[in-house]
């Protein structure tokens, strides 16, 4: 796995706009708190009863929920959480940091926090995180994504990462083994189209996103990796998706595309329902978020890391990092909070008994996931995956009008010929 961190570079991948960068610079040129190591009255912080403020998005509403009341049920602290709709959620941290208001506690989107560790929002926790025997353990692409010069600010919150999920019912139907994961991508396609020669009903073999550049590199990404490729130069300034690997990946989706094993929607799936074909058990299988594995009911779903054109796995390491903001004075207490969130009982007790994914990996194979194997390879494919980071990734990934988006569509839809000038402009955008 290749994650490199440099602070050119950790200016990062995410929804910034010039207004948010202008009041996240003002604030942090007006207050240099950030330089300063939160205060610990010990290796656990401080358990006081003071009143925590939290804020989260609400992707992670549910596990965010459940550590919240797991805390309190525990401590004398107490932490107050706010949940923020996801559309707004960088708008109201970019305002309340020009306004000093932020809370004690904030988590973020994981290519979010290398931008907001920059600009001075989250407080130095090296000492801190240093102190964990388990830091070893923690997972590094979250951690990394939160270091500038050697300061650590970041804690991992929850986990998300881009996993193959396939319909063990469906794969029977169709005369596959359905306890074997697809080994590559020449073998994901045939299960695809083995599922859709069973003609059944509004039932598909594969879907995706193609209108989604974020689902896109959500999923598609880690297949670049399992070949043991990248997505991008260390700096983030020049694309590589125009690789004989990744336009394998484009072939291998043209080819389902036109075979007719795609889920129809997913040419103008831009987002809000791209999972919703498989959760429905009318998907045969498709690279899917981890987070969800227990919504996803109602039929048999096996899991594995996401495989590359010749085989491997990897995955996207996404989810959301969280720290003590500039604007807390509570930061003893806060760091409370989080060392418990990292322990065992937190760790075990409430994410993986909840079926998330844990953010240690000596805790991977747990009482709870003992019982359930697929838990197990997904916090062990956690530590194959990557976190991609560049200056302009939104303008080049991620918006509506990106040129990776329309790479994808002119490779998958389209007759694949604009793939290196498609790259090209990729290179433009990051390079700006």
């Amino acid at each position: 796995m290749r994650i490199t961190r440099t602070r050119s570079a950790r200016l990062a991948a995410g929804i910034v706009t010039a207004g948010l960068l202008v009041g996240l610079a003002a604030c942090s040129s007006a207050d240099d708190s950030s330089d300063e190591p939160a205060v610990s009255a010990g290796p656990d912080g401080t358990d006081d009863g003071t009143t925590l403020t939290l804020w989260t998005r609400a992707p992670l509403e549910k596990q965010a929920k459940l550590l919240v009341a797991a805390y309190n049920d525990t401590h004398e602290n107490q932490v107050e959480l706010t949940v923020v709709p996801n559309d707004d959620y960088v708008a109201k941290v970019g305002a309340a940091a020009g306004s000093d208001g932020l809370p004690d506690l904030f988590a973020a989107d994981i290519v979010y926090v290398p931008n907001w560790v920059e600009q001075g929002l989250f407080q130095d926790l090296t000492t801190q995180i240093d102190g964990l025997a388990f830091k070893d353990e923690i997972n590094q692409g979250h951690l990394s994504a939160g270091t500038v010069d050697g300061k650590e600010h970041v804690l991992p919150f929850v986990l998300d990462l881009s996993m193959l999920f396939w319909n063990k019912d469906l794969f029977a139907e169709a005369g596959l083994d359905p306890e074997k994961a697809p080994a590559n991508l020449t073998e994901y396609a045939e299960a695809a189209k083995a599922v859709q020669a069973l003609n059944k009903p509004d039932t598909y073999g594969t879907a995706t996103g193609l209108n989604c550049g974020g689902c896109l590199v959500f999923t598609w990404f880690p297949s670049v990796w399992a070949d043991g490729e990248q997505v991008m130069n260390e700096d983030g300034t020049e694309s590589l998706l125009n690789s004989d690997t990744a336009k394998s990946v484009y072939s291998t989706w043209k080819d389902l595309w036109d075979s007719g094993a795609v889920l129809p929607s997913s040419e103008d799936e831009a987002g809000p329902t791209w999972t919703a074909g498989f959760t429905e058990g009318k998907v045969g299988l498709m690279f899917y978020p981890a987070t969800l594995l227990s919504s996803t009911t109602g039929f048999d779903v096996g899991v594995a890391g996401i495989p590359g054109p010749e085989g491997g796995a990897s995955t996207f390491v996404g989810g959301d990092g969280i720290g003590v903001s500039k604007d807390s004075e509570n930061a003893a207490q806060a760091w409370n909070f989080l060392s418990w969130m990292m322990s065992e009982d937190a760790q075990v007790g409430v994410l993986a008994k909840n079926n998330d994914v844990v953010s240690r990996g000596d805790l991977a194979d747990n009482e709870f996931s003992s019982k359930d194997p697929r838990l197990i390879t997904i916090n062990e494919v956690a530590g194959k995956g990557d976190t991609p980071v560049a200056l302009n990734f939104q303008q080049a990934f991620n918006a509506p009008s990106s040129p990776w988006l329309t790479m994808v569509r002119d490779a998958v839809l389209g007759d694949g010929a604009n793939v290196d000038a498609d790259n090209d402009e990729i290179t433009a955008v990051l390079g700006q």
